[in-house]
């Protein structure tokens, strides 16, 4: 069903913000990121969008306009999902003084070209995820006089769990808008309401769910006692903190946050999950099909916005833009 309202995608990885958005009846007009295997998955599922494959810093506004066959103010929402590793506690090489991490290092510094993409553009509603680590107050108060200086005095920083809007695995993320985010909330399934239906790996059908990867060999004794919610291994994060990886699922509960770099045990079975269904435990429909290499796969599926969550935002600032787009 289609709405008729526009959205550009920045740093739009492999689509889960636009496939989030184009469910609730937006249409991806452009779309930007410069990581090679993603910006093809993105133009494979949404053929319709001018997907720009470059660098935001090198980009121009007339290049994204262009592109969107647009003017500024015509837009009605800007998404972005701006790198998160700089804010977040997973990274142990996180800058430790919390303003170079928006200032300094390279990766954090994209989040202000976003900022500035968004003031060019001048969309109606804009919508920037991250990760909570962004809710620093030091960070906040420069984020909020970056988006000022914009052109968007108001600001809100809306902290929301996936699993509350209709998505199979705990994610807690911050969406820093225009607007006040107040979207529906629909317990989502467990691991095995999410994972019913799928055939052994290797089938032909649905995309995505070849064979996995073997544990490696060090680890595979263990793997047969491994108890649900339990992880074979762990990594340090920022701060010492200890993260577990290997984890076995629990089918009766939503699954923990899926990362780029974690590899869930099935609930059933003495192996990781494929692709396919580590992106059904993120809410993506099997006919979205994601491209490149099975690591940059795994990658795309755990850096997206679920698309659940993103409809739910996505329907909520359309039932505002369709009583004429008043801002809460």
């Amino acid at each position: 069903m289609s709405r008729g309202f526009t959205v550009v995608d920045l740093f739009s990885g492999g689509g889960g913000f636009g496939r989030g958005f184009e469910e609730a009846g937006f249409k991806v007009l452009a779309a930007v990121d410069n990581y090679p295997p993603a910006a093809k998955t993105y133009k494979y599922n949404f053929p319709h969008a001018s997907v720009i494959a470059d660098d935001i810093k090198e980009i121009g506004l007339e290049e994204i306009l262009e592109a969107a066959g647009l003017r500024p103010g015509e837009v009605d929402v800007v998404v972005a999902s701006p790198p998160c590793e700089p804010f977040t506690g997973a990274n142990p090489r996180r800058m430790e003084r919390p303003l170079d991490r928006l200032y300094r290092d390279p990766a954090g510094q994209l989040f202000l070209h976003a900022i500035r993409v968004i003031g060019s553009i001048k969309p109606r509603y804009f919508v920037v995820e991250n990760v909570p680590g962004i809710m620093h107050p030091e960070i906040e108060r420069s984020l909020r006089a970056e988006v000022a200086r914009a052109g968007y005095p108001r600001v809100y920083f809306n902290v929301l769990k996936a699993e509350d809007h209709g998505t199979p695995s705990r994610r807690t993320r911050v969406f820093i808008s225009n607007v006040r985010l107040n979207p529906r909330r629909v317990r989502g399934p467990t691991v095995a309401e999410a994972l019913k239906g799928l055939p052994e790996p290797g089938a032909s059908w649905p995309p995505n769910h070849e064979d996995p990867p073997e544990v490696p060999r060090r680890h595979r004794r263990r793997l047969a006692r491994l108890r649900s919610g339990r992880g074979l291994i762990e990594f340090t994060g920022a701060g010492g903190r200890r993260i577990p990886n290997y984890v076995r699922l629990d089918p009766h509960r939503h699954a923990p946050t899926v990362m780029g770099t974690s590899r869930f045990v099935h609930p059933f079975q003495d192996r990781l999950l494929t692709v396919r269904e580590q992106a059904r435990l993120m809410g993506f429909p099997d006919y979205h099909v994601f491209l490149g290499s099975r690591d940059a796969q795994y990658n795309m599926v755990g850096e997206a916005v679920p698309p659940p969550l993103a409809s739910a935002i996505a329907e909520y600032l359309a039932s505002l833009l369709e009583d004429g787009g008043a801002t809460l």
